[in-house]
């Protein structure tokens, strides 16, 4: 079972900036692509950036250039940091992680999330 504990959220003014953490715990043997996601209320939930193993990146057109995504592969550990931080960026945001496990088994592990409000 792989556990992910996001951590670095909470409440800043329009403009400023918040670095996320993601750290993946268990006995984890690779991981492919590790991402963010937000849900606000009453909204799905959306991709914000995602990244493998090998370095690509993805990002929702909303974010890109503001935010940056990276990861400490030999920590099992992502990063999002936020500047510029918009109202609209004000949601939940989640840690996403696939891979495999010991036992070459895949994995798909969701945290718990940590809340991101941004006041204007």
């Amino acid at each position: 079972q792989v556990q992910l504990v996001e951590s670095g959220g909470g409440l800043v003014q329009a403009g400023g900036s918040l670095r996320l953490s993601c750290v993946a715990s268990g006995d984890i043997r690779s991981t492919n692509s590790m991402g963010w996601y937000h849900q606000a209320p009453g909204k799905q939930r959306e991709l914000v950036a995602d990244i493998t193993t090998d370095g690509r990146i993805n990002y929702k057109d909303s974010v890109e250039g503001r935010f940056t995504i990276s990861r400490d592969n030999a920590k099992n550990t992502l990063y999002l940091e936020m500047n510029n931080l918009k109202p609209e960026d004000t949601a939940k945001y989640y840690c996403h992680a696939d891979g495999i496990i010991a036992g070459v088994s895949p994995f798909e592990s969701w945290g718990r999330g940590t809340q991101v409000t941004v006041s204007s």
